[in-house]
């Protein structure tokens, strides 16, 4: 495990810590003017889908001003749709503020864009996407549960003239639901999280990635949902440990289900769900970190942030085939990518790398430099405004 690593900022606020006004002022200050509606922040979707892109948007060298809204503020937003030039609607499930909003957007010819992250949108799919998240296809409270949510989902689809999404396999998805062709917009890191993550790799660098004798393998849990996905890769972790007494492993957010690595408990660490940019320093310690997902329709569909959130931060990854980390991950240079059969040698591989400091130090930074160039915060700024390109200018008074 890497030590010595400077400690995370402290932060007066985040990204969403931003009164309604300020936001506001922003947008408006600025030619073209784009309003994201979203549920309430979080720290997964809001963050990558929302925040992260209005954020960059506002400090890129562009005439666009964006800015978000949350639940008990769409109401408020009404007043200022005449100065909007779109609306984009992230995964915001359909209600009666939604509904007002659409009515008052359309009174006043302010398109609409639909944007999601994850394939939650067509009925069509919520058994795959209940059994990808480990929900028991048996209780009908479930299933009542992920029909309402995914129609209500495809109620504010269906109201969407263009949608963006963050790879090509959902935006073949997205394509029969809307006017114009989906766009591609990918996540990024934001400004804070790439300054630490570079921070953290410069300490790695400057310390000569010094490192002691433990080699330590980190998996990072998003939800409660991800004990299918590990396990994917546990059989594999579990024989390593009894390969190699050298070998830990570091298991991040609420993964508690260790499966096939029960009897090595005492050789996992457990850390709690923390603020993303914490995470950063965690994810930087290990030497390897793992992103096993299990081959399913609702799976194919995630994005590549395991990926480049780990690399910024010169941290080397094994991970399943998908499509976007598939087009992420040049294997074997930047990364390692395992089919199932494939893990026990992934891992041993990765372990051997991590105790060749030179060779690991340059598969490190191949990955970080990629990882700070096509991930950086300000490289969603151009593929937002071309997405939304065909709908600026064009607000009516």
């Amino acid at each position: 495990m890497f030590s010595d690593l400077p400690a995370a900022p402290d932060r007066v606020g985040d990204l969403w810590d931003i009164s309604m006004a300020r936001r506001t002022g922003t947008m408006l200050d600025r030619p073209h003017r784009v309003a994201y509606v979203y549920r309430t922040p979080d720290t997964s979707t809001f963050r990558y889908r929302v925040a992260n892109t209005v954020d960059a948007l506002n400090h890129a060298d562009g005439d666009i001003g964006a800015a978000w809204y949350c639940d008990d503020e769409l109401r408020a937003l009404l007043r200022i749709v005449p100065e909007l030039d779109v609306i984009v609607v992230a995964r915001y499930p359909w209600n009666a503020a939604l509904r007002e909003l659409v009515q008052t957007a359309q009174r006043h010819g302010v398109p609409l864009v639909f944007d999601c992250d994850d394939l939650v949108f067509d009925v069509r799919f919520a058994e795959i996407v209940m059994s990808s998240l480990g929900k028991d296809v048996d209780v009908n409270a479930e299933w009542d549960v992920w029909f309402a949510y995914m129609g209500r989902l495809r109620a504010s689809l269906d109201v969407c003239r263009g949608a963006t999404t963050t790879n090509p396999v959902l935006a073949h998805q997205l394509a029969s639901y809307v006017e114009d062709a989906p766009a591609i917009v990918p996540n990024v890191m934001n400004r804070e999280q790439q300054a630490y993550s570079r921070e953290l790799l410069d300490a790695k660098v400057a310390g000569g990635w010094r490192r002691d004798d433990q080699v330590t393998i980190g998996y990072f849990s998003g939800t409660p949902s991800h004990v299918r996905d590990f396990a994917v890769a546990g059989l594999s972790l579990a024989r390593l440990l009894d390969e190699d007494d050298g070998v830990s492993v570091r298991i991040v957010g609420y993964l508690d289900d260790l499966g096939p690595l029960e009897p090595h408990r005492d050789r996992v660490e457990f850390q709690k769900f923390m603020h993303y940019v914490d995470l950063q320093r965690s994810i930087a310690e290990v030497e390897v970190n793992i992103a096993p997902l299990s081959h399913t329709a609702f799976n194919i569909c995630k994005s590549d942030l395991k990926f480049f959130e780990a690399a910024a931060v010169g941290t080397w990854t094994v991970a399943s085939h998908t499509p976007s980390l598939d087009h992420a991950i040049d294997d074997g240079v930047t990364g390692r990518l395992a089919k199932a059969h494939e893990w026990d040698g992934a891992l041993r591989e990765a372990v051997a790398l991590a105790r060749d400091t030179r060779a690991y130090a340059d598969h490190a930074l191949a990955a970080a430099e990629v990882a700070h160039s096509r991930w950086s915060w300000d490289a969603v700024a151009e593929p937002v405004a071309r997405a939304l390109a065909p709908y600026l200018g064009r607000r009516t008074r």
